[in-house]
């Protein structure tokens, strides 16, 4: 076949993500997986996320609905919510820190705690064990009770019931059959992978096959022939002297991926521009996420999400909220905003629907 030109995988990359809207869970089944954030600026990323692909959807209905809807939180190629039949396929999970006797015991208490009150606040926990402080990640102190609790969650002994004010509680999770087949469960996990990021450059398949460690750890030495097997099933094509990869079925030249003409403001985790190689091939410019960057060194700003006007990632815009209102803060990678009617209706337009959705 004829290769795909690079205008066709970035309207195929924009077109297949931005899918019609639908209910909110037919589009965490059809994403495979939402990666989460907490920071709200001006919400949440899962949140920015499905607003652009869950019908009426407002800020905030992820956290409201979840238990009512056959997903969990849990880690895949990062911490989010996926389909409780997804999360199936990982567990049990053997993680790579081991535990000792000690720190089993004390799970073990707290599983007994847990399964003997249902659904348990991290306080709660912590009152009824006094574990104490621990030193974080970051350098901070964090509840001892805290970290087991995560501990216990992240090998599949916990599940998180729901939220309340953002802050996760536990209940008991049930035991998962081990899969049978390792090398097809892989598979399986990176399809999900594929589908959701696609098209992807070589580079960026292999990376995310690397980031399973985190979903099975179990497994990690069937990674590196999970990738072989991906990139010699799956179809491919070399475009400018790059290999790029997408699902079966699908072809990137078709005339069926039509891109609105629309403004999007992307939150950074967003499956169109996750991927900041892609996004460079794609637009021309880098992109970085700079939540975590010296006030005094960003380029962009704290949350700045990328603006898409039809199939070009022109800008990016900082927004807040004050006295109820949206305040947009916007940037253009040219210096200033396309001079069109239409692009100002449209941005009008997105603003509208950002405004509402977090009404």
């Amino acid at each position: 076949m004829t290769p795909p030109t690079l205008d066709d995988l970035r309207r195929y990359a924009i077109a297949r993500s931005l899918f019609r809207p639908t209910t909110l869970l037919k589009a965490i089944n059809r994403l495979g997986f939402v990666q989460a954030d907490p920071i709200r600026a001006p919400a949440r990323a899962q949140d920015l996320t499905l607003r652009h692909r869950v019908t009426g959807y407002r800020a905030g209905d992820l956290e409201r609905r979840y238990a009512r809807l056959p997903i969990e939180e849990d880690f895949f190629v990062n911490y989010g919510f996926l389909p409780r039949e997804l999360q199936a396929l990982m567990h049990p999970r053997t993680a790579r820190k081991k535990w000792t006797k000690a720190r089993w015991k004390k799970a073990h208490e707290v599983l007994e705690f847990v399964r003997a009150h249902g659904v348990v606040h991290p306080r709660a926990v912590d009152a009824r064990f006094a574990h104490g402080k621990v030193k974080n990640w970051f350098g901070g102190s964090s509840n001892a009770s805290t970290q087991l609790l995560d501990g216990m969650h992240y090998r599949g002994l916990l599940r998180i019931a729901r939220r309340e004010g953002g802050i996760r509680l536990y209940a008991a999770r049930e035991t998962t059959a081990a899969q049978r087949d390792v090398d097809a469960t892989i598979d399986r996990l990176v399809d999900v992978v594929v589908n959701k990021y696609a098209p992807l450059p070589a580079r960026t398949l292999s990376g995310f096959v690397y980031f399973l460690r985190h979903a099975v750890p179990q497994w990690h030495e069937s990674r590196k022939d999970a990738l072989v097997r991906a990139m010699a099933r799956l179809p491919s094509a070399t475009v400018d002297g790059q290999t790029w990869y997408w699902p079966a079925g699908e072809d990137p030249r078709s005339r069926r991926h039509r891109v609105a003409d629309e403004v999007r403001l992307f939150s950074p985790f967003d499956p169109v521009v996750w991927d900041r190689q892609r996004f460079e091939t794609f637009w021309g410019w880098p992109y970085r996420f700079e939540a975590y960057t010296p006030a005094v060194k960003r380029v962009r700003g704290y949350y700045a999400l990328p603006l898409l006007w039809r199939n070009e990632v022109i800008g990016w815009g900082n927004l807040s909220v004050v006295d109820g209102r949206l305040v947009p803060s916007l940037g253009y990678q040219r210096g200033r905003p396309p001079r069109d009617r239409e692009f100002r209706r449209e941005l009008e337009a997105e603003l509208a629907r950002i405004e509402e959705f977090l009404t």
